[in-house]
């Protein structure tokens, strides 16, 4: 079981709050993100959760038990830091069996358990190593063995792929989310890249300033933000905002476009613009508009190889049904 629930939940440092009394339900097996900008506080909830801060109001329950007073140890939850932490004068089995050692476990089940993780991870070849003799992926990969065979109610990773490069990362994105599905456990990630949650979570929570903006699944967060600020966060490249009289045709205080949702037509479209950069990715090719008259850049995404050069006008048609609203307040209308 992992189902953790957190009951106006508050943390001060001094008097600055920098989590406001806040209630979040994560369900037994979920894979959640906590996904914002520096300095939102996911680190600081994830750590709540641990036991590495203590909450200043408010309870946390672990599978409907009050685990607000308890230690970490007591918590029956594995975390994975950004830092792997590893001992480099220990072989890649001697590391993964620490806590369990540490523990007093026999050594038949200790046994056991490594073989079991270093399966999961690919990593069976690799036990005799020391940490030094291992990519950048690999140490993490023991970093996560250490964790699993806890068998912990649920894991919690600190932005673990934020030390590795583009590949890499894009890599241990799909291990992790195959493991989820292999562990069947509860997995709390934290990440400030909203890349990451939209391709690993079953839900996504998005916070600022230590508040929660919006939960739902991926689907939900770039279908239907509730306001202005999950819409320009959820999505890559992130949306487009238009105000004035074009946003108030629209019954809106400001209107917002994807990328992925202004069509590139050869003329009579409702906007149009000056060609900026063009990145050409092959499959698709994203164009920075100017002069526009509506915002100082508009960036848009074409399907494929679209030859346009810098400087050239180029017509638009946003998709009036894919168009979002929102008000002065920066709420969703409708």
């Amino acid at each position: 079981m992992g189902r953790i629930q957190l009951k106006k939940v508050t943390k001060r440092f001094g008097d600055v709050e920098v989590i406001p009394p806040l209630d979040l339900t994560i369900e037994d097996g979920e894979f959640t993100v906590f996904v914002g900008p520096s300095g939102c506080g996911k680190s600081t909830l994830l750590r709540l959760i641990a036991g590495l801060e203590d909450t200043s109001d408010g309870l946390i329950e672990i599978d409907d038990a009050d685990a607000t007073a308890l230690p970490p140890s007591k918590r029956g939850l594995a975390m994975v830091f950004q830092s792997y932490a590893l001992y480099p004068h220990m072989t890649v089995r001697k590391n993964i069996a620490f806590p369990m050692k540490m523990a007093g476990m026999d050594q038949a089940e200790q046994d056991r358990r490594i073989e079991a993780a270093a399966k999961a991870l690919n990593l069976t070849d690799y036990l005799d190593r020391r940490p030094g003799q291992l990519s950048g992926g690999q140490r993490q990969r023991v970093a996560i063995g250490r964790a699993i065979v806890r068998e912990p109610a649920a894991f919690l990773f600190d932005e673990p792929l934020s030390n590795l490069d583009a590949a890499l990362r894009v890599g241990m994105r799909m291990e992790i989310s195959e493991l989820h599905k292999k562990l069947d456990t509860t997995m709390i990630y934290v990440t400030h890249d909203q890349v990451e949650a939209m391709t690993m979570a079953d839900k996504i929570v998005v916070l600022q300033a230590g508040v929660i903006e919006q939960v739902g699944s991926p689907l939900e967060l770039y279908r239907t933000p509730r306001n202005k600020f999950v819409a320009g966060f959820i999505g890559s490249p992130k949306m487009n905002f238009v105000e004035g009289p074009e946003a108030a045709k629209h019954g809106a205080h400001t209107i917002g476009v994807r990328p992925e949702h202004i069509d590139v037509v050869e003329s009579g479209g409702e906007w149009h613009g000056t060609v900026g950069v063009a990145e050409h990715l092959g499959s698709d090719t994203f164009f920075h508009i100017h002069n526009t008259g509506l915002a100082e850049t508009l960036t848009v995404r074409a399907i494929g190889d679209v030859k346009l050069n810098h400087g050239d006008t180029i017509h638009l048609s946003p998709r009036l049904e894919e168009m979002h609203k929102f008000g002065a307040d920066g709420l969703r209308i409708g």
